[in-house]
C-alpha cells in the first residue's frame, strides 16, 4: 500500500486546538429566517409540493411562474432549507450527471445535450436569481480540481484533453491557492459557481410567496392517497387536496414506498474556520475565490465564504445500518478530527486558523450517483431524488423536469434516457451494508494503490453501480 499526502502526521495538539470552541451546527443557518405558519385544517390546490429545499422551492417558483392563475401550496416537515439545502457547500456545478465521466459512461450518447443543458440550467439559475433580485452571495468563479498523488495528474490531464478544462502545472496551481500538497491543477472557469446555500433557500422561499405560492413549515406528510378523482395528502394536522403533487423529499423516506429502495442516506461532514485576516489570506493565495476539490476516490471539497471562511468538507462519506436519517450520526469526533488533519496538511500555514462550526447531513445517493425521476397515480405525481451531493444546480433542472412530467407532454427534458430510466435499487439489509462497506473500503484502498481499482470496483464499473458522496 503506498501512502498518501493526507496519511502525514499532524501534531494532536494543534487539531484539539482548532476544534477546541467549535460549535456544533451548521454555519450557514446562523441567519435571520422568517418563519412560515404550519397548515392547518383542509385545504384544497392545483399543485402541491411536499418538501421545503432547493428541488421544493424551484418547483413551486417555476410553476407560480408558469401557470400564475393555479393555486400552489409548499408545506415543509421541519423549517425551509434546514437539512441538505442548508449544509451543503454552496457549489453550483454546471453537471447533471456528478461530473463528466460518470455522465459520459452512463449516457455517451445523450452526454453532449446533458452537457448543453446543465450549462443552460447554471446561465438560468444566475438569471433568475438577478431577475429576482435574491441575495445569496452568488460568485461564479469556477472550479479549481487539484491532484496530491502523481497518478491524479494523468487523470486531470486526461480531462483536460477532452475539453473540460486548462491543465496547470505544479508551479501554476500553487500560484492559484499555495498548498504543498498540489501537483497539478484543472481550471474551468465558466462551469461553476458559489452560493451562500441557506440564503439561497430563504430567498427561493421568499421569491415562492412574492409568486403566490402558500408556504407551510412544520407540517409534516404522513400520507397519500388518491381519493374522488383527486390526491390527498394527509399531515398531523390536517389534510390538503391537490390536483398535482410533487414529492420533493430528497433522503427522507418516500411517500411512495416503492421509491424508497433507490436510495440510501450517507452522511457528509463539514467544517467551517473563523473569517480569515487579511494576514492569513495573504499567506494562501487565492485571490481568484475559486471552488477547490482534490481527485481522490474520497475527496475534499472547500471554498471561501463571503466573510472569507474557509468552508472545509468531504473524504469520509459514512453510511449506517438500515438506511436511517438520524441526527445523532452527525457528531462524529473521529471525523471532525480527520477533516482538522487534513486540513493542516494542506494549509500547513494556516496553524493559527481555528473552527468556527462543524456539522453534518445526510446525501440521497443512488446507484448511478444522479437524479432519478419517476411518477406514480396515473401521471399525476412526480417525484426526484439521488443527487449524491452534487445538487445545488441540478434540482433546479430537476424541478423542471417535474413539472414536465405532471403537464404530460414530452419535452427534450423528459425525452433524455437519464429522465425516462431509474438507476438499480440498493438491495435490502444486511446486503445494502455489507455491499456498500466493502466499497468504500475498495475505494480507500484505490487511494493507497495509485488510483488502481480492484476487482469489486472494477465489476461494478461494468455493472453500472457504485456508492460515492
Amino acid at each position: 500500500m503506498v501512502r498518501t499526502v493526507f496519511d502525514a502526521p499532524v501534531d494532536p495538539a494543534l487539531v484539539e486546538r482548532s476544534l477546541a470552541a467549535s460549535v456544533f451546527a451548521p454555519m450557514w443557518l446562523d441567519i435571520a429566517r422568517p418563519d412560515h405558519p404550519p397548515l392547518v385544517g383542509s385545504q384544497s390546490c392545483d399543485l402541491l409540493v411536499v418538501g421545503g429545499g432547493y428541488t421544493g422551492l424551484w418547483a413551486a417558483l417555476h410553476a407560480a411562474e408558469r401557470y400564475p392563475d393555479r393555486r400552489i401550496i409548499l408545506i415543509e416537515s421541519d423549517r425551509v432549507g434546514w437539512a441538505a439545502s442548508g449544509r451543503n457547500g454552496g457549489f453550483v456545478d454546471a453537471s447533471l450527471t456528478h461530473g463528466a465521466e460518470n455522465g459520459r459512461s452512463r449516457w455517451a450518447a445523450e452526454f453532449d445535450t446533458l452537457t448543453e443543458l446543465g450549462m443552460a440550467n447554471l446561465d438560468g439559475m444566475a438569471a433568475d436569481i438577478e431577475r429576482l433580485g435574491l441575495d445569496v452571495d452568488w460568485e461564479r468563479t469556477g472550479m479549481l480540481s487539484v491532484a496530491t498523488e502523481p497518478h491524479q495528474v494523468d487523470w486531470l490531464a486526461e480531462s483536460a484533453a477532452a475539453g473540460e478544462g486548462r491543465l496547470l502545472d505544479q508551479e501554476q496551481v500553487r500560484a492559484e491557492v499555495h498548498s504543498p500538497t498540489y501537483r497539478a491543477g484543472l481550471y474551468e472557469p465558466d462551469s461553476c459557481a458559489l452560493v451562500h446555500p441557506a440564503k439561497l433557500a430563504m430567498e427561493l422561499a421568499r421569491a415562492c410567496l412574492e409568486a403566490g405560492v402558500q408556504v407551510h413549515e412544520h407540517t409534516r406528510a404522513i400520507s397519500l392517497e388518491s381519493a374522488d378523482g383527486a390526491l390527498r395528502v394527509g399531515t398531523g394536522s390536517g389534510a390538503v387536496t391537490a390536483d398535482r403533487v410533487i414529492l420533493a423529499t430528497n433522503v427522507f423516506p418516500s411517500l411512495l414506498r416503492r421509491n424508497r429502495w433507490y436510495t440510501v442516506p450517507v452522511y457528509d461532514y463539514v467544517l467551517s474556520t473563523e473569517p480569515l485576516t487579511a494576514a492569513q489570506l495573504e499567506r494562501i493565495g487565492w485571490t481568484g475565490r475559486q471552488g477547490v476539490g482534490d481527485s481522490a476516490n474520497q475527496f475534499h471539497y472547500y471554498r471561501l465564504s463571503a466573510d472569507n471562511r474557509i468552508v472545509w468538507g468531504g473524504y469520509d462519506a459514512v453510511y449506517h445500518f438500515g438506511r436511517r436519517v438520524d441526527p445523532t450520526y452527525e457528531d462524529r469526533p473521529q471525523t471532525y478530527r480527520r477533516l482538522a488533519e487534513h486540513f493542516f496538511i494542506t494549509f500547513p500555514q494556516l496553524d493559527d486558523v481555528r473552527f468556527s462550526h462543524r456539522w453534518a447531513g445526510a446525501i440521497d445517493t443512488n446507484t448511478r450517483f444522479c437524479a432519478h425521476w419517476g411518477t406514480a397515480h396515473r401521471g399525476r405525481v412526480a417525484y426526484v431524488n439521488g443527487f449524491t451531493g452534487l445538487g445545488v444546480g441540478a434540482t433546479r433542472f430537476a424541478a423542471d423536469v417535474c413539472l414536465d412530467l405532471l403537464d404530460g407532454t414530452p419535452t427534450p427534458r423528459t425525452r433524455l434516457e437519464m429522465v425516462r430510466k431509474k438507476p438499480l435499487p440498493f438491495p435490502p439489509e444486511p446486503f445494502a451494508s455489507v455491499g456498500i462497506q466493502a466499497t468504500r473500503w475498495s475505494l480507500d484502498r484505490a487511494d493507497h494503490s495509485a488510483g488502481r481499482r480492484n476487482v469489486l470496483l472494477r465489476t461494478l464499473d461494468k455493472l453500472g453501480l457504485g456508492f460515492d458522496s
